[in-house]
């Protein structure tokens, strides 16, 4: 009983926490620039939200008329009272759009002198002639103009970011949706059946607003098809070596796999797209089961700058993880492997080649597009390496939270 009442306890605190950070625009004074709005400063008596401007008599009817309401209506009501004007996020002031408008166009002469100083297609003509010495400084050449043009786009990004005003809302949605379903978690191992259904029905109704805010992913270049059953001409190029620790002390090298496959996940405890596989789905530690006794090895790699070794320790521990998560706080192993998101899957063959790059299913926060039928691409996969197949979808778009490397 009294785990219960702790459980709705940190449930009361997080949904006030929610409502803090949701609603804190209506005291906050927005920037008197050009065309920007000045508020009144917030007033503990004064009524703000769909109350503002009523009086007590007119607030009471309201307050009656909203508790006669079904949930669809209740629902309806609130979503206008999100889309009012003065529901919205303030506009910045004219200065500041200016100062992120010069940051975008120095980070674009930035980007126009990679691109132009980037190898042509005469350097790749000559290069089964070239020595292999001269091979290796083309290759170092082309990662380093690679590195530095992902490392310009995000910088431009995020400042397109600040010009819509969405980012940090979006970054504490995923963490409210993290925090909900940790909670769920540790309602259903309490047997707490009625709380954590309540809980689910929150996280399901903040994961329609968070999918309604997430910006589209980047393409990717579009590749030429390959013959069915033929690998990509990029996914069986070699592994990069690393060694790190995990998050229990242990040291972690990937030539200690040497012959075995190996599956690196990249992992945020903190995404909604990672919790959906880590919480009734299972994904994750089931496919590790699954192929645990087939030569497989399953590593999680958290890149996450700001993440706290306890913190993954209490995650691994909750979740009775089968395998270790490894500390890339640095940032310095999901650079080798370009990892773009939580989750992002690879897969290194017996050989030490990569034979898969991509999302785990295609199936985001659950949900597959209309009509198309599920695949787990991983299981899929694996599947196939451990039968001596080819793998016949070895690279996919991933899906997720961005990496959070360190700035």
């Amino acid at each position: 009983m009294k785990r219960y009442l702790i459980s709705i306890t940190i449930v009361l605190a997080v949904l006030l926490t929610a409502w803090a950070v949701f609603g804190q625009e209506a005291g906050k004074e927005t920037p008197a620039g050009a065309g920007a709005r000045v508020r009144r400063p917030a007033d503990a008596n004064r009524p703000t939200g769909p109350f503002e401007g009523l009086s007590a008599e007119e607030r009471a009817k309201m307050r009656e008329k909203f508790s006669q309401m079904s949930e669809e209506e209740k629902e309806k009501f609130r979503t206008q009272m999100r889309e009012r004007p003065e529901a919205r996020r303030p506009l910045l002031g004219r200065e500041e759009q200016l100062k992120i408008v010069a940051a975008v166009e120095e980070q674009i002469a930035k980007l126009k002198a990679v691109i132009v100083a980037q190898i042509g297609p005469e350097d790749w003509a000559k290069f089964r002639d070239i020595a292999a010495e001269e091979k290796t400084k083309l290759r170092e050449k082309l990662t380093k103009a690679f590195e530095e043009r992902r490392t310009i786009i995000e910088a431009i990004e995020q400042q397109i970011a600040k010009l819509k005003g969405e980012r940090q809302r979006m970054e504490d949605q995923q963490r409210l949706i993290g925090e909900l379903q940790a909670i769920r978690d540790s309602a259903v191992q309490e047997k707490a059946v009625g709380t954590a259904k309540h809980i689910e029905q929150l996280i399901e109704r903040r994961r329609k607003e968070f999918e309604g805010r997430l910006p589209a992913l980047p393409e990717r270049p579009e590749r030429p098809p390959k013959p069915e059953g033929a690998e990509r001409s990029d996914a069986g190029k070699k592994a990069p070596e690393f060694t790190l620790n995990s998050f229990d002390g242990k040291k972690v090298m990937l030539s200690d796999y040497k012959g075995k496959i190996v599956v690196l996940e990249w992992f945020n405890f903190e995404c909604p797209y990672d919790m959906g596989h880590y919480g009734q789905k299972k994904t994750m530690v089931e496919l590790a089961n699954k192929y645990k006794d087939k030569n497989v090895t399953w590593l999680a790699v958290n890149s996450t700058s700001h993440i706290t070794v306890e913190g993954n320790k209490q995650f691994a521990a909750q979740h009775k993880l089968p395998y270790p998560i490894l500390d890339d706080r640095a940032g310095v192993v999901g650079h080798m492997y370009g990892a773009q998101t939580t989750p992002h899957i690879f897969i290194i063959n017996s050989r030490g080649n990569i034979a898969y790059d991509g999302a785990i299913d295609n199936a985001p926060l659950g949900k597959t597009s209309a009509g198309e039928t599920y695949i787990n691409y991983v299981d899929k996969a694996l599947a196939e390496l451990t039968e001596g197949k080819a793998v016949t979808t070895a690279n996919t778009k991933p899906y997720g939270c961005t990496v959070k490397y360190p700035r």
